[in-house]
């Protein structure tokens, strides 16, 4: 049940020619009220921006930056994220609404390059605390931090831009917006992931990206859509709430939750079910990942796109009436009128 927006006692009892303003509601009016509005509009900006530097800093302070400007760790790059691309391209293609500016949807995906380092320092910040408990710390840690945290900054860079603009104007909408946060998560993740891995072979670069490069390109190529897919979720949500207001923010937790344990549960299991298939079927280590990845992305992929199906055949039988008058309307059109 929707909750009634309060008003003051006065408000209520007042007659609706009654002037109440600066004593039971409030306008903007006098000069003091514009200067009132002006600093809270540019201290709402200030943040927004705030927070856009201090993602960009961190990116350039833990080597994202040079790791994705490097030409060979960049076309590695490109080539993990090809996968994550297609999914996120296949469910912007599902939106049954309007279409999305290309402009909102890079600098979302940009946003969610950034936004990608406050959990890459928050995780590395946690991690201590867990590892000495062993497996079960392990857990506890991808569904207490690793999960919440990363599908948080990837909700974060939907709503710092995309999410305020008048282009996002349906529920759908906010799972297109979220699989590009979480495409450009995954873009500048596995660029960390291939950058460091040449690092620790010891190689010089050339040598290192022909000779481990390609290798963690699979991998990251097979982790990539999951960040698309978690996002998405969560990126529907937000979607949701922005048009019920009056449940805004459970809606917002409940997406996160989805999310989130969708995410914690594919990191807590991914070893263990590559590992079974390795040892019980007899497949290589690659193709074990393969396989199981493909099993476990598969199915929550095939669950959102339910989801966004049944958002697609509730628009269409909303819209149907207003089609029909309009087919009727042309088919009464003379030749003249036409």
């Amino acid at each position: 049940m929707a909750k009634k927006e309060r008003t003051d006692p006065i408000e209520d009892a007042a007659d609706s020619s009654a002037d109440l303003y600066d004593v039971a509601t409030w306008e903007e009016r006098s000069s003091l009220d514009g200067l009132a509005v002006a600093v809270y509009r540019l201290l709402s900006g200030s943040a927004r921006w705030a927070t856009i530097l201090v993602a960009a800093l961190l990116l350039i302070g833990i080597g994202g930056f040079s790791a994705v400007t490097n030409p060979g760790i960049g076309a590695l790059t490109l080539l993990s994220a090809l996968p994550a691309l297609a999914l996120a391209a296949y469910v912007y293609r599902s939106d049954i609404t309007t279409t999305e500016p290309l402009g909102l949807l890079v600098a979302t995906f940009l946003l969610g390059v950034l936004t990608a380092n406050f959990a890459a320092i928050l995780n590395s910040v946690a991690q201590p605390y867990f590892r000495p408990i062993g497996f079960l710390g392990t857990v506890a840690f991808f569904f207490l931090i690793v999960g919440p945290v990363e599908e948080t900054v990837k909700l974060l860079a939907v709503r710092l831009y995309a999410y305020g603009h008048d282009s996002f104007d349906s529920v759908l909408d906010g799972a297109v917006y979220g699989a590009m946060a979480g495409l450009g998560f995954a873009f500048i993740e596995n660029a960390l992931y291939i950058s460091r891995g040449i690092e620790q072979t010891g190689l010089d670069l050339g040598l290192g990206l022909i000779g481990v490069g390609g290798g963690i390109t699979f991998t990251r190529a097979l982790a990539g859509p999951g960040h698309v897919i978690y996002s998405a979720f969560a990126g529907y949500y937000l979607g949701l709430a922005k048009f019920n207001p009056e449940n805004r923010g459970p809606i917002v937790v409940k997406g996160l939750i989805i999310a989130a344990l969708i995410h914690a549960t594919y990191n807590s299991t991914v070893g263990i079910g590559t590992g079974l298939l390795h040892s019980v079927v007899g497949l290589p280590s690659l193709a074990s990942s393969f396989v199981y990845i493909a099993l476990f992305d598969g199915l929550f992929a095939l669950i959102l796109l339910r989801k966004i199906n049944r958002y697609r055949a509730a628009y269409r039988a909303a819209h149907e009436p207003d089609e029909s008058a309009e087919a009727a309307k042309r088919s009464d059109l003379t030749e003249f009128d036409a």
